[in-house]
């Protein structure tokens, strides 16, 4: 199967997915490097886990970031990485809007609405395997 076909015989769904892993991914690279950047200047942050240290913040960011964009590719190459990291983040955005929900109602609704597309998306969608393809040419 071609690259063109294998593009075309992706759903949406996936697409979706993948595209908010590689936004979720880019957010948390500007956000590590800021926090990378701007760690001197925090004097008293005693109430995050890692105390004062953004540097710390940094570094998991980036962490983030970088398991997003894998798990994004993974995606849109039909691999089971991206869909269980997908999953797992979609379940934690839920979690995290029900928390929320109280201080920002329409925030907190449209993500739970994003991540339950997600889910739907993911469940809905064959998970196609590099075997099947290589079978079917």
């Amino acid at each position: 199967m071609s690259s063109w076909q294998n593009y075309a015989s992706r759903t949406g769904w996936i697409m979706l997915a993948a595209i908010l892993l590689f936004s979720v991914g880019t957010l948390r690279i500007i956000s590590g490097i800021s926090y990378l950047a701007n760690s001197h200047k925090i004097n008293d942050y005693t109430a995050g886990f890692f105390g004062d240290n953004m540097w710390a913040w940094g570094l998991w960011d980036l962490l983030i970031a970088v398991i997003a964009i894998w798990a994004a590719f993974s995606l849109l190459g039909g691999g089971e990485f991206g869909r269980v990291i997908a999953y797992i983040w979609a379940i934690l955005v839920i979690v995290n809007s029900f928390l929320i929900i109280g201080i920002a109602p329409w925030f907190g609704a449209a993500m739970i609405a994003l991540a339950i597309l997600v889910i739907y998306g993911l469940a809905s969608t064959p998970l196609v395997r590099s075997e099947t393809v290589a079978a079917e040419r």
